[in-house]
């Protein structure tokens, strides 16, 4: 146990620093974008939604239909963001990584901390952007409240699975089929904007397999007080197995790029 307190004690160490360095090059990608985004969907086109009336959506605001989505997508965006590019940054150009494991950190360790970090840019802006949602009332209930964990356990859904991509690329070109054919996609068919059900069915299909589908379902649910215990814990399961296949595909692709 002291071993792995001390392993845990040299990545928090290292990531606090990396921050400090550098939070406020994160702040408009991170907390300005998704507000103005907030802002111009919810408020500004949900004006109009809401003038011809808000029946389709269970009698709730338009703002209050998309915020719950939003947030989960937001997690998305920002788990994404950090596991492609610092990811390679550690292995192929600063290569920072191979120093820790010069130390008695493993490759595993490497990429816990990577993972615990990824958790912690999530909660911090996702923490931010669910306080100005509740400003703006766009949770239907307090319950929608707890959509802040179910976020931050989307972000780690799709943080460790493109992770373990990013150990196996050898150069950076990939990363833009991971946002233009993964994350754009599963942003606008999650149902955050409106139900998937509208969709073809072909297309209804494949938004369900993906994790912020199941993410957007539960917050939603959550905000407006509507959960159902089987749907919730499946909606879960399926997040938490997204999150620990990944890992271990993360720490083989790791092992694999640091020792060979």
């Amino acid at each position: 146990m002291s071993v792995v307190l001390e392993n845990g004690r040299r990545q928090f160490d290292y990531w606090a620093t990396v921050y400090k360095r550098t939070w406020k090059g994160s702040l408009v990608s991170s907390f300005l974008l998704p507000l103005l985004y907030l802002a111009a969907m919810g408020i500004g086109l949900g004006s109009f939604v809401d003038d011809n009336g808000t029946g389709a959506l269970g009698g709730i605001s338009y703002l209050q239909f998309i915020a719950p989505g939003l947030l989960a997508a937001t997690a998305l965006q920002i788990a994404v963001g950090e596991s492609t590019y610092p990811v390679m940054g550690g292995i192929k150009w600063q290569k920072f990584y191979f120093s820790m494991i010069a130390t008695p950190l493993r490759p595993a360790d490497v990429m816990y901390g990577q993972l615990a970090f990824v958790a912690f840019r999530v909660l911090t802006t996702c923490t931010v952007f669910l306080v100005v949602i509740a400003l703006f009332d766009g949770l239907a209930t307090p319950w929608g409240l707890f959509g802040l964990p179910v976020a931050l356990l989307v972000g780690m859904a799709a943080s460790a699975p493109v992770c373990a991509v990013a150990t196996r690329l050898e150069n950076d070109s990939g990363f833009a089929m991971i946002f233009r054919f993964g994350v754009v996609p599963a942003f606008l068919f999650s149902g955050a904007f409106f139900p998937v059900s509208q969709l073809p069915n072909w297309i209804e299909w494949l938004a369900y397999l993906s994790p912020l589908w199941h993410g957007v379902e539960l917050s939603r649910d959550l905000s407006l007080g509507t959960v159902d215990p089987l749907a919730a814990l499946g909606n879960l399961a399926y997040l938490a197995a997204w999150f620990v296949v990944g890992t271990w595909f993360a720490v083989r692709g790791l092992t694999r790029r640091l020792i060979s």
